[in-house]
């Protein structure tokens, strides 16, 4: 009984560390804020298309725990996870498969390795395609439930969830389908309300309308002291460090044509990426090789294993990703035995190889 009761105070003074600290605690109010406004909206509302329409970004710890808070903890809905071990090729083509399943409301969580934790409607085609390329051993849950908020039962006074054994189903399935599985669909998951809408973006016309010195047009009609909360609320927000990328593309192979990859390239590629980083600042590109995320281009050329015939691999991160098809093409020159054609400029003088 000690025991139990001296692992509770020390449990409940860990919870409690964070507030300790203005920083902590403002933290923590902007997040119990943001989770009572994303509450309000969703019983009629998929999470994954709230937070596509909103532009919001809950990577990390923070999305980890609004999603146990509003999706098991007040839904009640069902959850089942794994770390990939397979991964399905055309992972935007599963929405087409999703949104068929009326019978059930359904949201994915995928930890990408690279850019966090992404949410996402599966039965949405435009929200799927962020997920870009799943990797194996990756963490991707599934959350499947009848959406609305918990009852009381008839029969007893405590709280009945509205999921039940073909939510439970319907995520092990969903699941399965994300691993590249074949199965079986029941009849009765094709039956039901929970269809798919088509959500706007609006992060796009956020991002446009910040530019534009504009404020961006409300995706929701709302009460004037709702509006006003909102506001307050997106103008704290907006004091936190910028957020993740939410979009990224598959990945692109360029095929190396030089007798190997050396340092020559190497600079070559360098200076092809700070080219069009200078052209498209908000847009992130990464590299890859073997299957591993290459932080520092050098490294391929030390390694001494990149040679005639090899393949890296590229992809882009942000929104309104541009110029992809001629990035692959300047990075397939520079991998080439002509990469000198990218070392004439200066020093410290960045290409213009993107207009």
């Amino acid at each position: 009984m000690v025991e139990s009761l001296k692992f509770t105070m020390n449990e409940e003074s860990i919870n409690l560390e964070a507030l300790s600290t203005r920083a902590g605690f403002n933290s923590a109010v902007r997040h119990i804020n943001k989770t009572l406004e994303i509450s309000e909206g969703l019983r009629l509302n998929n999470l994954g298309d709230m937070l596509y329409e909103s532009g919001e970004d809950l990577s990390g710890e923070r999305g980890a725990l609004l999603l146990r808070m509003l999706l098991i903890d007040k839904l009640g809905y069902k959850a089942v996870s794994a770390n990939l071990g397979n991964v399905v090729a055309d992972v935007p083509g599963l929405g087409r498969v999703f949104e068929k399943w009326k019978a059930v409301d359904l949201v994915a969580a995928y930890h990408h390795p690279d850019m966090g934790l992404l949410i996402a409607n599966p039965k949405a085609v435009e929200e799927l395609s962020r997920f870009g390329t799943l990797r194996k051993r990756e963490l991707l849950v599934i959350y499947a439930g009848k959406g609305g908020a918990p009852t009381l039962s008839a029969t007893t006074t405590k709280l009945a969830t509205p999921s039940d054994e073909t939510c439970q189903k319907a995520a092990e399935l969903a699941l399965a389908l994300f691993e590249g599985r074949k199965v079986k669909v029941p009849p009765e998951f094709l039956k039901g309300n929970f269809t798919a809408g088509k959500p706007r973006k609006a992060a796009q016309s956020k991002s446009a309308a910040k530019k534009a010195g504009k404020a961006p047009p409300a995706t929701r009609s709302t009460a004037q002291s709702k509006k006003a909360k909102a506001q307050k609320i997106g103008k704290a927000e907006s004091q936190a460090p910028s957020a993740s990328p939410s979009r990224m593309t598959p990945m692109y192979s360029v095929a190396v044509t030089n007798e190997c990859f050396h340092n020559g390239n190497v600079e070559a590629w360098k200076r092809i990426i700070e080219s069009y980083n200078n052209k498209y600042p908000d847009l992130r590109v990464y590299i890859y090789y073997e299957g591993e995320r290459i932080i520092d281009i050098n490294t391929l050329f030390k390694w001494g294993k990149v040679k005639h015939g090899s393949s890296i691999q590229f992809a882009i991160a942000g929104d309104a990703i541009k110029d992809v098809s001629k990035l692959q093409r300047y990075l397939a020159h520079g991998a080439s035995p002509r990469f000198e054609d990218f070392l004439f400029a200066s020093p410290g003088m960045v290409l213009n190889l993107f207009g």
